[in-house]
């Protein structure tokens, strides 16, 4: 167990866990947007740095299968809430991000619940969260007036947009997994036996 745990994707996503806390008090304590734009695109990019360690020094583990994308989806869900507040994000791109988020991580808990088999992460969800993990930085930094901003603002659209498709459509491809996954516990389990009762005169 502990050559699982600690294994560098593993450390990569113990430690953007450990740094959510840093980036909202960025955020609404130093109220730095351009400091806090950098954090988070680098915790992003260390979504993609653990799992390309993993595949190319063989560290896959079951432990970093299900931490990397809580850890994806912790970072990413206090990103957007912040950003809402800020205002850097307009508002209904901001909340249908929150409400996919929700939606998967219930999914998550009901599964696990429910005694069902872990659902492996889909690449074209990994690259929807890629898409908004540089597209909330780009608001951040957008976010106001200066000439300099402008690229940014046009930047958080080119992949704002295809990230929020690219996550919603791995959302729905989740349902398919999901329903093979709920009957193949039903499976195991088997039908449930209702005790008989004893009727006979006492």
């Amino acid at each position: 167990m502990a050559r699982e745990l600690w294994t560098v994707p593993n450390a990569l996503s113990l430690g953007r866990l450990a740094l959510i806390p840093v980036f909202v008090v960025v955020v609404f304590g130093a109220r730095d947007d351009a400091a806090a734009a950098f954090i988070l695109a680098g915790l992003g990019a260390t979504d993609w740095l653990d799992g390309w360690i993993a595949r190319r020094f063989n560290q896959v583990t079951t432990l970093g299968k299900v931490l990397d994308p809580a850890a994806d989806r912790m970072l990413l869900g206090a990103a957007v809430a912040s950003i809402i507040v800020t205002g850097a994000v307009p508002l209904w791109f901001g909340i249908i991000t929150i409400v996919r988020e929700a939606l998967v991580s219930g999914a998550v808990v009901v599964l696990a619940a429910l005694g069902a088999e872990r659902i492996d992460v889909l690449w074209i969800g990994k690259a929807g969260t890629f898409g908004l993990m540089a597209a909330y930085p780009a608001f951040l930094l957008s976010d106001g007036t200066a000439g300099w901003q402008s690229p940014f603002h046009v930047l958080a659209w080119v992949f704002g947009i295809p990230g929020l498709a690219l996550a919603w459509a791995a959302a729905v491809a989740y349902v398919g997994p999901a329903r093979s996954a709920l009957a193949s516990r039903r499976r195991a389990v088997g039908p449930v036996r209702v005790p008989s009762q004893d009727t006979g005169a006492r």
